[in-house]
């Protein structure tokens, strides 16, 4: 028994080391099989050797940075200039392909336009030939040297003002009678409006050069609305509006000079005229022949001659107006004086002088300089002129108060 536990320990003792081997030969055969499948792999992921060299030269020579396996880490250097590498310069146009051009500044020639009147507001005429002698202009109260002066028809800038209330129909006929002879006597170059005013102003027709329009404008005024006159109100609203227009304008008054019960005082309207600047009034006083006729026949009566009184201060109002500016007032009794006298008035109007100059400013730099202008005799004192009876004349020059120099962009 003994014997046979001893083979028994025997056989399990060889049945060990069998097994062991086999485990090792299968080990063995594994690890061969492993290794030559790594190998093969290997064989066929990595590039050959040829490729590999030339991994390190993808980032290009002239980089500016370190380089990595994705490329360039900074942009590539600008290469030194070289005289080989600078490009010529472009050749020079032929002289023919450019154009010429001239630069030229010339001193402005300055135009100023004026009228010389007598105190009454009629033309005075000074002979042509002479005239260039005896005018005598300053610009910023520096003397000029005139090169011409003529004379012209200006045309005329005018508004004509008409007083149409229910007051009397001798008053409304010669409104309308002195306003209709006033736009017969209109040129196509002239520019008028029609204003007509009871208690309050209404613009007829704006500046037109129409005079069919004027007469239409006109021809509306049949019926009068109040029997109020605010001549102030009117008066002030119209210079108002002119003030805004560049250039001399005129303010034709057709008007019986009261002034019932307007917001503005007599002084305050002639402060108003003598701060605005080129306008000249002209007034034509209504229903003068009528309150001759009154005075006739009343004159005893202290009621009439109250009356009356309102209008003589009306007409006093009226001629301080024209004064004031250089024009003229007319109190027509007849209608065979109307044309004579808008024909004055438009003598008045259109006789101009036209002065030109050359400035002793040649800047163009859009500042307004201030204009004087004078009639000088020989010694260069104001012009002496008498009448026919050996009096003096008194005389006044109206001309613009000064202009705008150009600008040098202009």
């Amino acid at each position: 028994m003994h014997q046979k536990k001893q083979l028994k320990s025997d056989g399990n003792i060889h049945f060990t080391r069998r097994h062991l081997i086999a485990v090792v030969a299968v080990i063995a055969l594994t690890l061969m099989v492993s290794v030559s499948g790594r190998a093969q792999s290997t064989d066929t992921q990595s590039p050959p050797q040829s490729q590999a060299t030339q991994k390190p030269d993808q980032t290009p020579a002239e980089a500016g940075g370190p380089g990595n396996e994705v490329g360039p880490m900074a942009v590539p250097k600008k290469k030194e200039s070289t005289d080989d590498d600078t490009p010529p310069p472009p050749k020079p146009k032929k002289q023919a392909d450019i154009p010429e051009y001239s630069l030229r500044v010339d001193v402005p020639v300055v135009t100023v336009d004026a009228r010389v009147v007598m105190k009454d507001g009629r033309p005075l005429a000074i002979p042509p030939n002479v005239a260039k002698e005896h005018f005598k202009i300053w610009e910023d109260g520096v003397p000029q040297k005139i090169q011409t002066v003529t004379q012209s028809e200006a045309p005329i800038t005018a508004v004509l003002l008409v007083e149409f209330a229910s007051t009397n129909y001798n008053f409304m006929r010669d409104a309308l009678n002195a306003s209709y002879m006033f736009a017969a006597n209109l040129k196509p170059i002239d520019w008028v409006a029609v204003v007509e005013f009871d208690m309050k102003s209404h613009i007829l027709v704006d500046f037109t050069q129409d005079k069919q329009s004027i007469f239409g404008a006109l021809n509306t005024l049949r019926i009068p609305g109040f029997m109020e006159t605010n001549l102030w109100d009117a008066m002030y609203d119209t210079l108002d509006r002119l003030d805004r227009i560049p250039g001399h304008k005129e303010l034709v008054i057709v008007a019986s000079g009261r002034d019932t019960m307007s917001h503005m005082t007599y002084d305050k309207i002639l402060k108003k005229v003598k701060s605005t600047p080129n306008v000249t009034i002209y007034c034509i006083t209504t229903g003068a022949a009528l309150r001759v006729m009154m005075e006739a026949r009343y004159g005893n009566n202290p009621e009439f001659n109250a009356a009356n009184m309102d209008y003589l201060v009306a007409d006093n109002q009226m001629k301080t107006f024209a004064q004031l500016t250089g024009g003229r007032w007319y109190s027509p009794r007849f209608m065979g004086e109307l044309p004579e006298d808008f024909k004055e008035i438009a003598q008045s109007i259109r006789n101009q002088y036209t002065i030109t100059y050359q400035s002793t400013n040649p800047k163009m730099d859009a500042t307004y300089r201030k204009l004087k202008v004078e009639l000088v005799g020989p010694d260069d004192k104001p012009l002496e002129i008498k009448d026919e009876k050996n009096h003096d004349v008194k005389y006044q020059i109206i001309a613009r108060d000064g202009y705008t120099a150009k600008h040098e962009v202009e």
